[in-house]
């Protein structure tokens, strides 16, 4: 059978391909946060208790997570364009489902439906970058990408806020749901048009025994971190050990079934033969329960401390957002020239801002704190701009393109459990904070902040030590012949 011409040279409608990849990227991502300020909303027109409307933003961000390296890895094999149009449409097809929800019941399965579409899509957009894109172009295409993760991240509580401020009263929260519609139809259009086709590698069989102990083992740690707010880590404890010995067999599992040559579900060779994959994952877990939490902690205190309304709330961390875009596009034209040095002094960056609006937030006047910390949070965003899309690029570059979805997903699975620890553990230290200094929220906030500090500065310095192996695996490296015989040449010039 005749395959059909190769194509030769980069495919000419990789931005415009690119562009739909992100605005869908941008959408999925934005429900991780948007759904947070509508809840009072929903609790009232649904008629449900809290622990009920939680579950519309935890059972998205938990199922999401579950999909992530599974979605990889079928993208990988079967072709990630057929896995991308099918998770789109069913995502726009649950968006559907939850905005015209009648019960709080099918609301929540509703949300579970679509975090698995949306966990299907992620790993996806990474994948087809390292399929469309080489060289400097890859970097640019990450830039990109950063800051699609970077933004959605920060401006779904004020986008929250603009949307149930145009519709108003206690219906108002389904149109959260019912504006993913007509931009996913357009997207899902312009998607069959644009993304590369390709039936994918399609060698061996599923991985169900990985495939069984990873899910497990998510579910097992994400659970009581999702629950948070209801007790969960506390009632739920036992579930981090059991979780931890289930990831634990699925490593050992992996590194059989890829010893015997099999097609593991995640290659353990990714981290121990891929330069900079390892650390590249560690680094943003660990990122993430920062820059992932700060955004619940600043809600608490604008919101619930200061009474501003979700949308005011939302407008007060802009400047991080703006930072962060910006930043992010640079960010991907000096990754190839900078390297792991760009991330180092993107984590400084962000460890100087968020530290500078601790102490503002916590020891100024609140009326004045509120605009003082504008320049801080600036400075913030504009370093996570250099730390996101850069980690991205060099945590992926050297992944083979046929194992680029499974590791897509793996990164970004990582990105999901720091998440949950973060939205998890930094509002816990805020009321623990509030209620042991007497209801004082600037004392709440410096102590929450102050957290998400702490774990920036573990990720610098994963991110130094990665840095130095670099130099040090740079200086090894001999001359290239060329440069050994110019120097020979100019000392018997």
């Amino acid at each position: 059978m005749n395959p059909g011409p190769v194509q030769a040279g980069p495919d000419p409608r990789r931005w415009k391909a690119l562009a739909v990849t992100l605005v869908v990227g941008f959408m999925i991502l934005l429900d991780v946060t948007i759904v947070a300020v509508a809840l009072p909303s929903m609790q009232r027109g649904l008629a449900a208790s809290p622990a009920e409307v939680q579950w519309v933003v935890s059972g998205y961000a938990l199922t999401f997570a579950l999909s992530l390296v599974l979605a990889g890895r079928l993208g990988d094999a079967i072709g990630r364009r057929r896995i991308f149009l099918t998770a789109l449409g069913a995502f726009v097809l649950c968006s559907m489902a939850a905005g015209a929800a009648p019960t709080v019941e099918l609301l929540v399965a509703a949300r579970l439906a679509q975090g698995v579409a949306a966990g299907c899509l992620a790993p996806q957009n990474s994948a087809l970058i390292q399929q469309l894109f080489t060289g400097a172009e890859r970097g640019r295409a990450f830039g990109f990408f950063g800051a699609t993760v970077g933004i959605s991240s920060a401006v779904g509580p004020v986008t929250g806020g603009l949307i149930l401020a145009l519709a108003s009263g206690d219906e108002g929260w389904r149109w959260i749901f019912f504006v993913n519609v007509p931009i996913g139809v357009g997207a899902l259009a312009l998607a069959a048009r644009l993304l590369p086709g390709g039936r994918g590698a399609r060698r061996g069989s599923l991985d169900l025994v990985g495939v069984t102990a990873l899910g497990g083992g998510v579910l097992l740690v994400m659970l009581p971190l999702v629950q948070a707010d209801s007790g969960g880590v506390h009632r739920l404890w036992w579930m981090f050990p059991a979780g931890a010995a289930l990831l634990a067999i699925f490593a050992l599992w992996e590194r059989r079934v890829a010893r015997r040559g099999g097609e593991p579900l995640l290659d353990p060779r990714l981290f121990s033969e891929t330069h900079g994959f390892a650390a590249g994952a560690a680094l943003a877990a660990v990122y993430f329960v920062g820059f992932s939490g700060v955004w619940l902690v600043f809600a608490l205190f604008f919101q619930d401390g200061l009474g501003f309304s979700p949308l005011v709330s939302g407008l007060c961390v802009t400047p991080f957002a703006i930072g962060s875009a910006g930043a992010a596009v640079v960010a991907g034209r000096l990754v190839e020239r900078l390297g792991r040095l760009l991330t180092v002094l993107g984590l400084a960056g962000v460890m100087v801002g968020l530290s500078a609006a601790a102490l503002l937030l916590g020891f100024a006047a609140p009326p004045v704190a509120v605009w003082a910390a504008v320049p801080a949070l600036l400075v913030g965003g504009i370093g996570s701009g250099f730390v996101i899309s850069p980690n991205v690029t060099m945590t992926l570059k050297e992944v083979p393109v046929r194992m680029a979805g499974a590791a897509g997903g793996a990164l970004q699975t990582g990105q999901r459990l720091g998440g949950a620890v973060g939205t998890a553990a930094l509002p816990g230290l805020y009321y623990l904070a509030l209620a042991s200094s007497g209801g004082d929220i600037t004392d709440a906030v410096a102590v929450a902040l102050g957290a998400a500090v702490a774990a920036v500065a573990v990720a610098l310095s994963i991110a130094v030590a990665e840095w130095r192996r670099d130099g040090r695996a740079a200086a090894a490296r001999p001359l290239p012949p060329e440069v050994t015989h110019g120097h020979t040449h100019a000392r018997h010039g």
